[in-house]
């Protein structure tokens, strides 16, 4: 069924988007035929891991708890390859409002080094300190002893990663983001037959239980990464921008890179950093806690991808809009971003409250388990509408080239998060629902940071 609706949105896009250009404009049409294959292309990637999760809570209530712990852990990875992305879209949607083709290959070559160098300590530093620090703090043996073998494998997958979220800077800073769901397809069907073969011993595969879901997951990104490369070379995006004129590193680019890029690669590793700890201190309530709060954070990636869809748009948008002397359409374009995102969020926040049960009945964890799930749904929808403005505001800050700014925006939000989390779940020792309201606080701090900064005007005239 997922493959039917994802080739039907695919010739829908591919039908009704507008040819290639460079230079933006800020209509909702833009807005859209942005967002929505970028929205396409997330989808899928969520699909993959909630599939993941659903085969494992098939293992057992244990094995559906540690994948929560293994799934952030990964996702802090994850995300410092989107802060690298995101500072890279930025670099090649200002070169692509300026109209400089072979600039936007030179940033995408150095760009792409860049990405395995990171790739490669993040698999020596798993390896050095993430069994110290995970028996450290996870309280059930068990459970340690699980995920710490479980990230040695999931690990090697970075490199694959990284180098396939680098295709997102490319073809979302040049305004190709209708070819984004081919590589996405691929992944998806390799997961989930994988998934299926190796979790069970299905398909002549043999039957490896949890860490059958590490293995799928590696292949499945290779997959994605050699499809979503292929289309660029028979699209002939390569030529487009001269990529391989480019022979020799180029440090003053790399210089570049990492100076828009590491701010927003530090951000989004404390902010998923202060996820863990979040779950580290659920862990402290038992399994059936995390294991509620690991669907919750299916349910909020699954959603909130339209959310993060109009992000990405708003980054690019609004860095090529600049590049284009246009500075004055900066505001009015992402009030017309926040409509459209808030929109589709209030359409999930009805949908998720009419019928919480069904989303939770795929995990196999019986009634009681949806029972104490169902008010955290709740609290979890309307953090989705907090989030479809907040996010929206960040990313426009991203976009003018103010990096150190998200980063300064984003360590005084998690400052406020995990002062609220430690005395909600730890030093009172409430409930979870009371743990989960840290999502209200978390958006709420974000942007209001984000709303006034953009207010204030003092990002005008920066030059990236």
């Amino acid at each position: 069924m997922l493959v039917t609706v994802s080739l039907s949105l695919v010739k829908l896009i591919l039908i009704f988007a507008p040819p290639m250009e460079l230079r933006l404009n800020t209509s909702y049409r833009q807005i859209l035929f942005m967002a929505l294959p970028i929205s396409l292309a997330m989808l899928v990637p969520q699909f993959n891991f909630i599939t993941n999760n659903i085969f494992l809570g098939m293992l057992g209530e244990q094995e559906l708890a540690s994948a929560g712990i293994t799934g952030v852990y990964y996702l802090i990875f994850a995300v410092i390859g989107n802060g690298l992305n995101n500072g890279l879209q930025a670099l090649i949607a200002r070169r692509a409002g300026q109209n400089l083709p072979q600039e936007i290959g030179r940033l995408f070559f150095n760009g792409v080094w860049v990405a395995l160098a990171i790739a490669a300590l993040g698999i020596g530093a798993t390896y050095l300190f993430a069994p110290i620090v995970l028996r450290t703090f996870i309280h059930d043996p068990l459970i340690a002893d699980q995920v710490i073998e479980f990230l040695l494998i999931r690990i090697w997958g970075l490199p694959f990663l990284y180098l396939y979220v680098m295709r997102n800077a490319l073809l979302v800073g040049t305004n190709q983001t209708r070819f984004l769901v081919w590589g996405t397809l691929a992944e998806a069907l390799v997961n989930i037959v994988l998934d299926y073969g190796m979790i069970f011993g299905h398909f002549g595969l043999p039957a490896i239980g949890f860490n059958g879901a590490a293995y799928a997951s590696i292949i499945a990104e290779a997959s994605g990464l050699f499809v979503i490369y292929a289309v660029i070379h028979f699209k002939g995006i390569h030529k487009s921008f001269a990529f391989f004129e480019q022979t020799k590193i180029d440090f003053s680019i790399i210089k570049l890179i990492l100076t828009m890029s590491a701010p927003l690669i530090v951000q989004f590793a404390i902010s998923i950093m202060s996820w863990e700890y979040f779950y580290i201190l659920i862990e402290h309530h038992g399994p059936r806690a995390l294991a509620i709060s690991n669907t919750m954070r299916n349910i909020f990636g699954l959603f909130g991808i339209f959310c993060w869809a109009f992000a990405s748009t708003t980054n690019t948008m609004v860095s090529n809009i600049i590049g284009q002397g246009r500075q004055e359409e900066v505001m009015p374009l992402i009030r017309r971003v926040v409509k459209m995102s808030l929109g589709i969020s209030l359409f999930i926040f009805l949908i998720l409250n009419l019928v919480p049960e069904f989303f939770l009945s795929f995990y196999s964890q019986g009634d009681e388990f949806i029972a104490e799930a169902v008010p955290i749904v709740r609290i979890v929808s309307v953090a989705l509408l907090m989030m479809s403005v907040g996010t929206i505001w960040l990313n426009a800050v991203t976009g003018t080239g103010n990096t150190r700014v998200n980063l300064l925006i984003e360590f005084i939000t998690i400052v406020i998060y995990c002062i609220y989390v430690f005395l909600v779940l730890e030093y009172w020792n409430l409930s979870i629902s009371w743990g989960w309201g840290s999502e209200w606080v978390y958006w709420l701090s974000m942007f209001t940071m984000a709303f006034f900064y953009m207010r204030s005007g003092k990002w005008k005239g920066k030059k990236i």
